[in-house]
C-alpha cells in the first residue's frame, strides 16, 4: 500500500521513516500550524501578541527580525504570525494588560510513553479544566490560564526539575500540541499559583 503525506496528500518519499506522517519539513510545519489553529483557545488567538520564534528560542517578528516581549510594535496577530515562515514556530507574549498566565513544567513528561511525573500530575489535577500543551522539547508542559502574576517565578524542585510561572514581560513558545484531552479554554489558576508560590 502506497503511503501519502497527511498534509499535501502527495506520495511519501521512499526514504521516509515508517512513523513519518508528512513528505517534507515544509509539510510537517504546515500540518503543525493547521493543527495549532484548531486547538488554541480563542482567549489567545484573538489577542495581537504573537511572535515567531527562532530555533534558539529568540522571539522574531513575522519578517524574521528580532522581536521583544516588552515592545508591542514587534508583535502581530495570530493570523499574521501563523502564516509567516520566519523561524521555526510561534510564540505568545504575556502582558500586564490582562491576566493570562502560563505555568511551565520542565522535564515532567516521558516523550516515548507519555507518562507524566507524579509531581506534575498533581499540579495538572489542581489546575482543573484548562488548556495544556506539550512544550517544544517534548518533555515539558505549558499550563495556560488566568491569574494575577506580575512577577515571574522559577521554583526549583529538589529533584532538579523546575516550575516556572509567568504573567508578564515574557513570551512562551507555542506548539499547539494539546496534552491529553485538555479543552481550548483558559481556567482560573489563582489557587494553583498561590499553592505553588506559598
Amino acid at each position: 500500500m502506497k503511503r501519502t503525506c497527511e498534509h499535501c496528500e502527495g506520495p511519501m518519499p521512499i526514504t521516509a521513516r515508517s512513523h513519518a506522517k508528512t513528505c517534507s519539513n515544509r509539510c510537517r510545519m504546515a500540518r503543525s500550524r493547521a493543527r495549532a489553529r484548531k486547538t488554541l483557545p480563542d482567549e489567545l488567538t484573538t489577542r495581537d501578541r504573537w511572535v515567531r520564534r527562532a530555533a534558539d528560542k529568540r522571539p522574531l517578528t513575522t519578517a524574521g527580525m528580532a522581536a521583544s516581549s516588552t515592545n508591542a510594535r514587534t508583535w502581530s496577530t495570530y493570523a499574521e504570525a501563523s502564516s509567516s515562515g520566519a523561524g521555526v514556530g510561534l510564540g505568545f507574549v504575556l502582558s500586564d494588560v490582562d491576566d493570562v498566565v502560563c505555568i511551565d513544567l520542565d522535564h515532567c513528561l516521558n516523550p516515548l510513553t507519555g507518562r507524566l511525573a507524579p509531581w506534575a500530575a498533581a499540579i495538572l489535577r489542581d489546575a482543573g479544566t484548562t488548556y495544556v500543551e506539550v512544550s517544544p522539547s517534548g518533555d515539558g508542559l505549558h499550563i495556560w490560564g488566568r491569574a494575577d502574576v506580575r512577577h515571574g517565578r522559577r521554583i526549583r524542585r529538589p529533584d532538579g526539575t523546575a516550575v516556572e510561572i509567568y504573567g508578564t514581560g515574557r513570551y512562551i513558545a507555542m506548539t499547539g500540541r494539546r496534552h491529553g484531552s485538555s479543552p481550548s479554554i483558559l481556567a482560573d489558576l489563582s489557587a494553583v499559583v498561590s499553592k505553588l508560590t506559598a
